[in-house]
């Protein structure tokens, strides 16, 4: 009777040790990252979305995007437009965990942003990290690498 509970309690220590030495390479990770990216994708092409806040490294420029509407489309296309003016660039949502730029997550996953023009659109331009995402709100974090400030970007679904 004793040798089976040992056996057990050895065989629960085994799998419970097994358990936690899974690499972040598990098909079952990779599959709740991809899960999390095409999440965060359907919300973004669901509507158009506002940037109800910008803080550029030492100073908050929410302004600029003041009246502009930004609309993410299924194709990576990304259009911003204020009912004058309108500027067109790319989006998409990428599995980062890979790499080490600017992230010591291993489940990094990334908000690409790129407007070539003008300047205030081009400040957008990044590989966000996701800080939160809801169907109505996202929230982005940027670490630059280069002078070590912090951005912070959020849209929110009109």
């Amino acid at each position: 009777m004793k040798t089976n509970k040992f056996l057990v309690l050895v065989l629960l220590l085994s799998t419970t040790l097994f358990s936690t030495q899974c690499s972040s390479d598990d098909p079952a990770t990779y599959v709740s990252i991809q899960d999390t990216i095409d999440q965060v994708e359907n919300n973004a092409v669901s509507g158009s979305w506002v940037i109800t806040y910008f803080y550029d490294t030492d100073q908050e420029e929410t302004s600029n995007y003041n009246g502009y509407t930004f609309d993410f489309a299924a194709n990576g296309a990304l259009t911003a437009t204020n009912g004058m003016n309108t500027y067109t660039g790319t989006w998409s949502v990428t599995d980062d965990s890979n790499s080490n730029d600017d992230s010591s997550s291993d489940d990094d996953i990334d908000f690409n942003i790129f407007f070539s023009a003008p300047e205030d659109f081009a400040e957008l331009s990044d590989d966000w990290d996701i800080i939160s995402h809801t169907s109505t709100e996202i929230k982005l974090i940027d670490v630059s690498g280069g002078n070590g400030g912090t951005d912070y970007l959020t849209f929110v679904k009109q």
